[in-house]
């Protein structure tokens, strides 16, 4: 069976061929050389950054996911989480239509409560479990904000929206683009009647996002400062809600602005959400009704993705020495897990293959279902297998079978 890395080359230089693009055509509108796409066609590059998975894409006007082919093949049992997606697709759909639920719904602070058990799943990366739970909600969230009235009300479309946020972190994390486009879609109109003056600004977070998909990093930032505008005044105020939302926005606007290349604005944005984070260990709010995962141990491992994104992978590691293992302790798993994923493609590119290895061990031990189903997790593992050649080891051999990367 071809492998991925050559899979996703012919399904560039089927989209290229599609668009009648020549590979200079490609490599012009990418800033890179002919001969590199070239060898991305042909799978001798790996495309083992997010940033460049979705600049490519968007010069062939695909879906990222299009080009890697995500959702990956995984068992029957791992597959179910299509069916959950499908049932949550449907209740969107029909958002503006009577809910149709049987009984009286739960008032809102019941439903709030279920909220606090999907932030428990999200922090352990349990992305399936997240989307079997959420058609039920989303549907009585709507049959509360139908039937009630007043403060009642608004307390229910802020549940749909805060629903629909944690259908779109898993969508993002497992590969469905559509369900990432109408749980962003539907958060927004629910932030609007929800009487919450933040949640527009965390729909706003979850845009951001979606734009790093089309690889649209100015927009991404232009977007991030209109929330962040939005929010200041609450932030000034010292409204906990409101420090944690403006934190987690000044760090998405420092990842765009690092796949950018825009390095003293990535590193500017990193010292703010670090202020931020001084803010918010001083005033926790009673309930994180936003679920927003923000703390100094996540600036810390911002900063080093950060780096990494710029390629600035020795830069990364130094940062990465410097770091209290406390901190990084104290991180849900789901943060842990992407963060060794971080660690193991900075040792790679650094030329410690041993080391990156145990690192995307550690990531996988952390956060199985999260690891993988990540496209930069996959082609970590695709580079270190293919540096070992002949000699691929017994430990790389079985990390393949788990990530289904021969689809066996």
């Amino acid at each position: 069976m071809m492998d991925e890395a050559r899979s996703i080359g012919q399904r560039m230089r089927d989209a290229r061929t599609r668009l009648g693009l020549t590979q200079a055509d490609v490599a012009a509108a990418l800033g890179y050389t002919q001969g590199w796409v070239s060898k991305a066609e042909s799978g001798r590059i790996e495309l083992d950054r997010t940033s460049v998975i979705n600049a490519v894409a968007g010069v062939l006007h695909i879906h990222p996911n299009d080009l890697i082919d995500r959702p990956f093949r995984g068992s029957v049992a791992a597959n179910q989480w299509e069916v959950s997606a499908a049932a949550i697709i449907r209740e969107l759909r029909r958002y503006d239509l009577a809910p149709v639920f049987d009984g009286t719904p739960r008032p809102a602070a019941v439903l709030w409560a279920e909220t606090a058990k999907l932030h428990r799943l999200r922090d352990n990366a349990n992305n399936t479990g997240i989307l079997a739970a959420l058609p039920d909600l989303l549907r009585e969230a709507r049959a509360l904000a139908e039937v009630s009235g007043g403060h009642e009300r608004e307390q229910a479309y802020a549940v749909y929206a805060v629903v629909c946020k944690f259908g779109h972190t898993s969508a993002h994390a497992l590969g469905h683009p559509e369900l990432v486009t109408m749980t962003c879609e539907r958060a927004a109109w629910a932030a609007q009647r929800s009487g919450d003056e933040l949640l527009p600004a965390v729909s706003d977070w979850m845009r951001v996002w979606d734009m790093w998909g089309t690889a649209d990093w100015a927009d991404a930032i232009g977007l991030s400062d209109k929330a962040l505008r939005a929010v200041e005044p609450m932030y000034r105020r010292g409204d906990p809600l409101a420090i944690r939302l403006w934190g987690t926005l000044q760090l998405r606007a420092a990842v765009s602005a690092a796949r950018d290349n825009r390095a003293a604005e990535a590193r500017h944005r990193i010292a703010q959400a670090g202020e931020a984070a001084e803010r918010a260990a001083g005033t926790r709010p009673e309930f994180d009704r936003h679920s927003l995962t923000f703390s100094a141990g996540n600036v810390a491992i911002h900063a080093v993705n950060v780096e990494l994104e710029m390629s600035q992978q020795e830069e990364a590691l130094r940062l990465h020495e410097g770091l209290d293992a406390t901190t990084l302790a104290a991180l849900p798993p789901s943060r842990r897990g992407h963060y060794r994923l971080d660690l193991a493609r900075a040792y790679l590119w650094s030329g410690h293959r041993d080391r990156a290895l145990a690192e995307l061990e550690s990531a996988e031990t952390t956060a199985p279902q999260l690891i993988r189903n990540h496209p930069i997790a996959r082609a970590t593992l695709r580079r270190i297998r293919s540096a070992e050649r002949a000699g691929t080891s017994e430990r790389v051999r079985r990390m393949s079978r788990r990530f289904r990367l021969d689809g066996d």
